[in-house]
């Protein structure tokens, strides 16, 4: 059975990057400040699998990756200690302010058991 056009310019798209190259590829979309998750879905866009390849995205960036869990709340927690500075006397700000840092302390106390 002979190939359809669909097929044949799909076949075209898919690239096959050798492990070096899959890493560098990595390390220069991490440069650009992208999140593991985020260069994994870039690659998916390029028609790279990270799956192909033997190492995990997280292990590549080694020292570099952050854990997004940790991260966001670092974020969140950041916005409600500036909005607070602002509003001293907005109490639910000061329990989500309490909430979100407890949220954090959970989280990386669980993460370093890991």
């Amino acid at each position: 059975m002979m190939p359809t056009k669909k097929q044949e310019r799909n076949k075209e798209k898919i690239k096959k990057l050798t492990q070096e190259e899959f890493e560098k590829k990595v390390l220069e979309l991490a440069k650009k400040g992208l999140t593991s998750e985020r260069i994994g879905e870039e690659l998916k866009k390029q028609n790279i699998h990270p799956k192909e390849h033997k190492k995990k995205i997280s292990k590549i960036l080694g020292d570099k990756y952050s854990i997004p869990d940790i991260k966001n709340v670092e974020i969140k927690l950041g916005k409600i200690k500036k909005h607070f500075e602002k509003n001293k006397k907005d109490k639910k700000a000061m329990r989500e302010k309490e909430r979100i840092a407890a949220q954090l302390r959970r989280l990386k106390k669980y993460f370093k058991k890991l």
